[in-house]
């Protein structure tokens, strides 16, 4: 149907002749209420915002000489945490000569992983990032 006549057609309906496929051959058109159809499309994307769930990640630091039970009460906050839904991020911070020690964190964080495996666990191996190693751990449904 030629342009000039479907908006003639819409013109005695009230309505807004509206182009919903512009690269297609021949482009297509549609004759709607435009501004009823952009109140729909805005109340259709607030109720999906709406049931959209956000992650929150909480974070732990640790460090490679913590005492057991320093990492026992670090634990108890990370499952308090992951019980509420949320990831926690564990970086373990190495300052000085504790680099040269990286073993003894890599014990300290495998010890906090185990403490928390009841209410989440890793979604990889803990790794390196500068001075830190990190590791995510997600909460188990």
């Amino acid at each position: 149907m030629p342009t000039k006549e479907a908006q003639g057609l819409a013109n005695n309906k009230n309505l807004d002749l509206v182009l919903i496929s512009p690269n297609a051959k021949p482009p297509v058109c549609k004759i709607m209420d435009y501004g009823k159809y952009r109140y729909e499309q805005a109340r259709k994307e607030k109720e999906a915002k709406k049931k959209q769930k956000t992650v929150n990640v909480k974070e732990v630091r640790l460090r490679p000489g913590i005492e057991q039970n320093d990492l026992n009460t670090k634990a108890k906050q990370a499952m308090k945490f992951l019980s509420k839904g949320d990831k926690v991020k564990v970086e373990l911070r190495f300052r000085g000569r504790e680099l040269g020690h990286k073993d003894l964190g890599k014990d300290v964080m495998l010890k906090f992983i185990e403490a928390v495996k009841e209410f989440g666990e890793p979604a990889k191996a803990p790794t390196f990032e500068g001075n830190n190693m990190v590791v995510i751990i997600d909460p188990k449904k």
